[in-house]
């Protein structure tokens, strides 16, 4: 039996829609596969992890110090343990208690901070201020002839222990008398940049102290302060200054001039009695 013209219009729609069924799904899977591409491109690339910069290094400010150099003699005093020693504690450390002197035992000796609370008494409060101390601690012994006698001394440079960053140091010259170690002189020196010390030795027959910041030298037992305009960050002291002391039998008397020196290029001329040229530059007080 032939299919009739009806039919046959039936069966050729049915193929047009299965034909158009099977092209629009293709396309849809190229214009997906096309979207995701296009995604895909435009994404930002992940990115790489950065670490974060490294802490500067600050310089170590007792370097000098604890090099090793003036390391060894052959006079007496040599053998004797400046580790376990009592030392006289200079103005302005004393302990609370009133007491001027503190023994290193092995080089050290702790600090007690004597901290205090609102959960104490008056009575706890007032027994535990009491209580405060400075530590100190062994940083070396130097052996030179310090007084001209031809004879070596020591020089004990201790670091006081506050339980901060702070790292002021003290320094104590001994010469050697009727067999044992007799102090002669001793001082304190302030914090990094702060006059802190840098070097102390012998230089052309003289005592020569060199102490972090701009005209800091020795009076007495004590250093000086700051001079108008040296403003340095305690880390990282850009100056120091070096003066010389000469022994009289008596005491270590200051001699010359004062010297101040760049720390980044020590070899270049330095600054004579820097405070002085500060303080004539300041105009003169105006009259009331």
């Amino acid at each position: 039996m032939r299919p009739n013209s009806k039919e046959i219009a039936v069966i050729f729609a049915i193929a047009v829609l299965l034909f158009a069924a099977s092209c629009g799904g293709s396309a849809d899977s190229g214009n997906a596969i096309a979207s995701v591409d296009a995604n895909t491109t435009e994404a930002e690339p992940p990115k790489s992890f950065v670490p974060p910069p490294a802490e500067p290094e600050f310089p170590d400010l007792q370097a000098e110090i604890k090099d090793g150099r003036f390391a060894a003699t052959s006079s007496p005093i040599g053998s004797f343990d400046f580790r376990n020693h009592t030392y006289p504690l200079p103005r302005g450390w004393h302990n609370p208690d009133g007491t001027d002197e503190i023994r290193l035992e092995n080089g050290r000796l702790e600090p007690i901070a004597g901290t205090v609370s609102d959960d104490m008494s008056d009575t706890e409060k007032a027994e535990a201020r009491s209580q405060r101390r400075i530590g100190l601690s062994y940083v070396s012994t130097r052996f030179f002839d310090a007084t001209g006698d031809g004879q070596d001394d020591a020089v004990v440079i201790l670091k006081i222990e506050t339980a901060g960053n702070a790292i002021p140091q003290l320094a104590y010259i001994f010469e050697w008398k009727d067999e044992k170690p007799e102090l002669i002189w001793h001082f304190r020196t302030g914090d990094r940049a702060d006059g802190g010390l840098k070097d102390i030795r012998v230089e052309d027959g003289a005592l020569a102290i060199e102490l972090f910041g701009q005209d800091r030298f020795m009076l007495g037992s004590i250093e000086t302060g700051k001079i108008t305009g040296d403003e340095e960050q305690l880390c990282c002291p850009t100056h120091f200054t070096r003066s010389f002391y000469k022994w009289n039998g008596k005491n270590f008397l200051r001699q010359g001039k004062r010297l101040t020196y760049l720390t980044t290029d020590p070899t270049a001329p330095p600054v004579e009695n820097m405070g002085d040229v500060v303080n004539a530059k300041k105009p003169p007080a105006k009259k009331r």
